[in-house]
């Protein structure tokens, strides 16, 4: 929001200096982002009138000029392209020193003598145009100091506004804020009724439901269109940084920023019969002020004419193109009306728009402003630009206007949360200051926000606005009296900050992704089961919640890819989101890693070769060993992964998760050069750990049996040592695999597996017998389950 410093001032008095000012609007939450004094040297500097215009003798872009000063002509010198006899223009005069330190003094510019400077906005530090002179209105009287008849000294502020202030986005929303900071008050708005002159109106009917409660209108006849916007509203808009364009339209943007509520001006020699507030039509058209033409639906509102058959303005956005206002509007027909931001909010960003009334009806505004702002804005019509006023047209829904409730503010309440206590006095005075209606009780105040704070809820937010208000500064600083409870962590379960550690020992760096992605990358990732669309996201790329971290993760790892970067290894941690009918989206934790490249970094000793899904499967492996947990792989091929490299991983026979290699034609549609391995698991099942429990180490000696059995190929190690561990009994301590082999000597289709058989008693020696026992029956086993056969 930005604004004029004196345009605060006239709604509420204060003494404060600028600074100060600035000072306590950052102070109570309205931040400062900007601040830039206006006008602040302009002694000698007033309003000139160009009386004559030639062309000078020696240089072709200079023109000499008689300018009258209002105490007698001068000659002066001007290169501005606009410089023109009749035109009104501030004159520096000889001896004056304008901002930037500049000095104006007599000169002889290519033989002819010049006696001052006419100036730009830029040269008088109002304005940053500098294409001409700043051109002044025709009433302008010759020989007025400059800075009398622009209201200067003056500055421009510009707030940096929190979503929740919608308030604030109206030079009057930030006085109360102002006044109740400064010990002042906000001067009464004196906006009386305007009798009705004409019997023109206009039926308006409202179909939209709550989307749109109210709609205020009004007629006015006969007015002149042409007129020159004054110079006190035409600065104001400036220094508000809008650009004046013409009357009718700037005083719609003049009483939005005094006021807070957006107004549009009709042409209404333009609209046919009744008007009727609707949702928009599939596939009907609507050209804009900007001259675009949108294709509607029935997402968006809309404004039509002719009993509802032509939209004339996108509701609460933009007007349209054919009603606007021109030069030659003779008759008007006002309009304010409340939008709830739910029916706005997104609706810009859909059509690439960004406009000053979308961006306060997003937020909100107040509901009982449309009817005070057509009074205002009639007035302001009436007085500089003549017609004639029609009675004031209102439709309203009342049951979608729902009265603010009472607010319980408890003394004992907002002690114990401010940590001190706050004088009923001044409780009272802060809240009435900001505009809340106040009534004393036993235990403290029921207090009424009024309906621009529809901010202002629960008790909370009144005990927030007492603190900001009554200054945070203020709030003391106490050291806790009690010692702090430590709580140890739970044995039941790694912690992350464990996991982060360990995987970034095993070379991994942390990556911090959006939770958002792209609905195409999903699609190409085959994960938008389930997936969450944003309302009102950030861009189109960022418009689904992720519903899982592999493609924001390999995104990431392709970036780098891209900067050259040839080995990179990466993991998050963080939530993915899942759709549940009629509830919020299910939140769960995961983790994820992805690396392309060489296994290790570059060396001399030894020879690199590229990771592969082994070398990833042991950093799992590694990472479930911290919570004593022993994985299960199953082959598996969903969407997005390279058939026969990938499985599923389990852990207690269920799913937790995947790893394995990405699938080639996914690589290709993200661009990725390298081959890229990659796991994701849900963090609580990964991390979760049973408490572990002491026991004694034997003191009689283990003893190995190695054995290598031919099994068919598809038969898979985990299979084979499920069944090993099961036929071996409690006496095998620990099973190994120390081979694998295909090829001469093995049929085709089979393959040997040798592993180590480690036994061992905690109580006794194990003999020969009990040894081969064990042995024979693993043998069995196996040969009964797998078709094994003892490798000869």
């Amino acid at each position: 929001m930005k604004f004029s410093e004196n345009w605060l001032r006239q709604h509420v008095p204060t003494t404060a200096t600028r600074d100060e000012l600035a000072a306590t609007l950052t102070a109570i939450g309205l931040e400062v982002e900007e601040l830039t004094p206006l006008g602040e040297s302009l002694e000698g500097v007033v309003v000139a009138h160009i009386l004559s215009a030639e062309k000078h003798p020696e240089a072709d872009r200079l023109q000499v000029c008689q300018v009258d000063t209002g105490a007698g002509a001068v000659q002066i010198v001007c290169g501005a392209p606009n410089a023109r006899p009749g035109l009104k223009a501030p004159l520096a005069m000889v001896g004056a020193n304008l901002p930037g330190g500049i000095a104006i003094k007599a000169a002889r510019l290519r033989g002819v003598e010049s006696a001052g400077m006419l100036c730009s906005a830029k040269e008088l530090g109002v304005d940053p145009d500098a294409s001409g002179l700043l051109e002044l209105p025709a009433d302008a009287v010759p020989g007025t100091p400059l800075a009398q008849f622009l209201g200067l000294p003056d500055a421009t502020i510009e707030l940096k506004l929190t979503p929740n202030r919608a308030d604030c986005f109206s030079v009057r929303g930030i006085a109360f804020d102002v006044a109740a900071a400064l010990g002042s008050q906000v001067q009464a708005l004196d906006i009386p009724a305007v009798p009705a002159q004409v019997e023109s109106t206009r039926t308006v009917s409202l179909q939209a439901g709550e989307r749109v409660p109210r709609f205020v209108g009004r007629v006015v006849e006969g007015v002149d269109a042409t007129v020159a916007t004054p110079a006190w509203m035409a600065e104001r808009l400036r220094r508000s940084g809008v650009r004046p364009i013409s009357f009718l339209v700037d005083v719609t943007q003049y009483v939005m920023l005094e006021l807070g509520q957006p107004m549009h001006a009709f042409d209404l020699d333009t609209l046919q019969a009744g008007v009727v507030v609707r949702p928009g039509r599939a596939g009907e058209g609507l050209k804009l002020l900007d001259g675009r033409t949108i294709t509607l639906d029935d997402d968006f509102l809309v404004v039509s004419d002719g009993d509802g058959a032509r939209p004339v303005a996108l509701g609460g956005i933009m007007g349209g193109y054919d009603t606007r206002v021109t030069d030659t509007t003779r008759n008007v027909f006002l309009e304010a009306a409340h939008w709830i931001p739910s029916a706005i909010i997104g609706r810009s960003r859909r059509l690439g728009l960004h406009t000053d009334a979308g961006h306060r009806f997003e937020r909100g505004v107040d509901p009982e402003l449309p009817r005070i702002a057509i009074e205002h804005a009639t007035r302001l019509i009436l007085d500089i630009a003549g017609g004639a006023a029609g009675p004031v047209i209102e439709a309203v829904l009342p049951e979608h206007l729902v009265p603010a409730q009472p607010i319980v503010l408890r003394r004992a309440r907002l002690a114990r949360v401010l940590g001190m206590t706050v004088a009923d006095a001044e409780v009272e005075r802060i809240l009435r200051a900001l505009g809340l209606a106040v009534a004393t009780t036993g235990e403290g105040w029921q207090v009424t926000p009024p309906s621009r704070r529809f901010d202002l809820a629960i008790e909370e937010d009144l005990i927030e606005e007492i603190a900001r208000i009554h200054g945070y500064d203020a709030v003391p600083t106490t050291l806790p009296t009690g010692a702090a409870r430590l709580v140890a962590p739970s044995e039941g379960r790694v912690e992350e900050s464990t996991a982060r550690r360990h995987l970034a020992s095993r070379d991994f760096l942390e990556a911090v992704n959006y939770a958002f992605v792209d609905a195409d990358l999903l699609s190409r990732w085959s994960m938008t089961d389930r997936a969450v669309p944003l309302a009102n996201p950030l861009s189109a790329e960022l418009g689904m919640m992720r519903t899982a971290l592999l493609p924001g993760l390999v995104a990431a790892l392709g970036r780098n890819l891209a900067r050259q970067q040839s080995r990179v290894r990466l993991f998050e941690l963080g939530n993915v989101f899942a759709a549940v009918d009629g509830r919020a989206p299910l939140e769960t934790p995961r983790i994820a890693a992805a690396a392309c490249g060489d296994v290790a970094g570059e060396q001399w000793s030894g020879k690199s070769r590229p990771i592969g899904f082994h070398d990833l499967k042991g950093d799992l492996d590694s990472l479930a060993a911290l919570a004593a947990a022993t994985l299960e792989y199953r082959p598996s091929s969903p969407a997005w992964a390279h058939p026969g490299r990938s499985a599923d991983v389990l852990r207690d026979g269920q799913p937790i998760g995947w790893i394995g290699q990405l699938h080639p034609r996914l690589q290709r549609a993200l661009d990725l050069d390298a081959e890229v391995v990659a796991f994701e698991l849900d963090l609580e099942a990964l991390l979760r750990r049973d408490l572990r429990r002491a026991t004694s180490l034997s003191r009689y000696p283990s003893v190995r049996r190695d054995l290598a059995f031919v099994v068919p190929e598809a038969t898979s190690w985990a299979a084979v040592s499920a069944s090993v561990r099961a036929a071996a009994g409690p006496s095998l301590r620990d099973l190994v695999l120390f081979d694998r082999y295909v090829g001469k000597g093995v049929e085709t289709g089979f393959k040997s597996l040798a592993m180590g058989l480690i036994l061992q008693e905690e109580s006794r020696t194990l003999t020969d017998r009990e040894v081969d026992s064990a042995v024979a029956q693993v043998v069995a086993g196996l040969e009964r389950e797998h078709g094994a056969a003892i490798r000869s």
